[in-house]
């Protein structure tokens, strides 16, 4: 068995070793593609593994055609977006995520920008505390679960909104369920966005949700570009000149965001949520410990394709 991994942004080389410790104790052979600039060079790599570990590399269809001995491909994080999972399951490829491993470096983020943003960016003017601020988690899985443990610490009321969690295990938190996402919006000062890009997702942060924040709103994005309309967005804070928007995914429209909302938007360069040497060490080393049980003992557990 052969399994490579294919990073053009590359594992630490801790991670590295625990991945190859993981797999060569299997009795596999890794295979390394870092830092590779054209996708032919994937395409080569690939003709001959059994199983790739990837972060935000791109396994679209050509790339699956092109992997004849494939069974399975682990994104090395929760979001599999970058990987065509309808070409995967017409060729019986299993894709899995590593849901959790990343949660806390992304929730630590959330509040690294929130104080950014409370403090007016640090330009010597006088800002807000947290403290007290209601925080409202749109989607409670692993990302939303630590950001209201984060949050207790700051002394902020937690309100949640998840259509697949259950109202009891938000209240077992002590997190305030709410009833749906208009009703996340208009209570809280502050709204985390958690969610996944899904077909139901998209674009569906928009003018008239984030329009029913109370003054002085702010929105925190550290789950995915698609998620937010960027267009009514900013339509909307040119009229609600008290909404503030940060994130860590850079909005296709960012220079006019710098441009227009100097002081109330803010976003890093690249995607920096999973950007610790703790997360990719945990995400990569369970993506490969997740190859070894489906390939030794066919576990599907974290599989996102059907």
């Amino acid at each position: 068995m052969k399994v490579l991994i294919a990073t053009d942004k590359p594992f630490a080389k801790v991670a590295v070793d625990g991945i190859r410790k993981e797999v060569e104790a299997a009795g596999f052979e890794l295979a390394l593609l870092e830092k590779y600039t054209e996708k032919q060079q994937l395409l080569d790599a690939v003709v001959d593994v059994d199983a790739i570990i990837i972060r935000s590399d791109i396994i679209d269809a050509e790339v699956i055609d092109a992997a004849k001995k494939l069974r399975i491909v682990v994104r090395a994080g929760a979001g599999y977006d970058n990987v065509d999972l309808e070409a995967a399951t017409d060729a019986g490829v299993c894709v899995m995520n590593t849901p959790g491993q990343n949660s806390n470096a992304v929730a630590e983020l959330v509040f690294g920008l929130l104080v950014f943003a409370v403090r007016n960016f640090y330009n010597g003017t006088s800002g807000t505390e947290l403290k007290d601020k209601k925080l409202g988690i749109h989607a409670y899985g692993n990302v939303g679960r630590n950001v209201a443990r984060i949050a207790k610490g700051f002394g902020m009321k937690l309100y949640a909104y998840d259509a697949f969690c259950s109202d009891e295990l938000i209240q077992c938190d002590g997190v305030t369920p709410v009833s749906s996402v208009e009703k996340l919006y208009e209570t809280c000062d502050i709204v985390s966005v958690n969610i996944p890009a899904t077909a139901e997702t998209k674009k569906s942060i928009n003018a008239e949700l984030v329009n029913r924040m109370p003054k002085g709103g702010i929105i925190v994005n550290t789950a995915r570009k698609e998620v937010i309309n960027e267009a009514e967005l900013v339509q909307l804070m040119e009229t609600r000149t008290d909404i503030k928007y940060v994130t860590d995914i850079l909005p296709g429209n960012h220079a006019e965001m710098l441009e227009k909302f100097a002081g109330r938007y803010f976003s890093t360069p690249q995607k920096m949520g999973a950007q610790t040497a703790e997360a990719n060490i945990n995400a990569g080393i369970a993506a490969a410990a997740q190859i070894v049980d489906f390939i030794k003992n066919g576990n599907q557990r974290f599989r996102v394709n059907k």
